[in-house]
């Protein structure tokens, strides 16, 4: 149906995989598992040109930080003109205690507006572990599928529909 379809089959997946164009989004990213039996530490989450004015949500027993860079494309909210964004979100475990072990599944919230223009939406994430990390960062190429793609990104396809709210962040 999609051309990122095969990502529901990663263990790094987004909880909903359709948006409107240039509406706010919800990004539920899900964890299904650890690292060859090594409990999560680290959520390091890379945002997809476009998708603007990233906003992490709080994790109790986690500290979240963020990157800010100057971004591909400038934007506008609000009658303002943004040049810098959140480039990276990161939740790391407060102590081994907070980490989640290999056998349980989280989510890892974040939330910005989808670009205006229609198409996939990639969003690199690499899952640091006690021992090892997994590298969610493949992204097929333009046309192709990301069923052959052993570590696909987490996949978003924005469509071009009138968002249920006429108000945009």
């Amino acid at each position: 149906m999609f051309a990122g379809a095969g990502s529901v089959f990663a263990h790094v997946t987004l909880q909903d995989q359709v948006a409107a164009a240039g509406a706010p989004y919800r990004a539920v990213l899900r964890v299904g598992h650890g690292c060859e039996g090594a409990p999560t530490v680290g959520m390091r989450v890379t945002i997809p040109d476009g998708f603007n004015g990233a906003q992490p949500m709080v994790k109790p027993g986690w500290k979240v930080s963020t990157q800010v860079g100057k971004l591909a494309v400038p934007y506008v909210s609000h009658g303002t003109t943004y040049t810098e964004g959140v480039l990276e979100i990161t939740w790391t475990a407060n102590s081994a205690a907070d980490a989640l072990p290999d056998a349980h599944y989280d989510e890892f919230v974040l939330r910005g507006t989808t670009p205006s223009k229609p198409g996939p939406l990639w969003f690199k994430v690499v899952q640091l572990c006690e021992k090892g990390a997994n590298n969610w960062v493949e992204v097929p190429a333009a046309g192709s599928s990301a069923k052959a793609l052993k570590m696909p990104a987490a996949f978003l396809e924005v469509l071009d529909v009138q968002p249920a709210s006429s108000h945009k962040h």
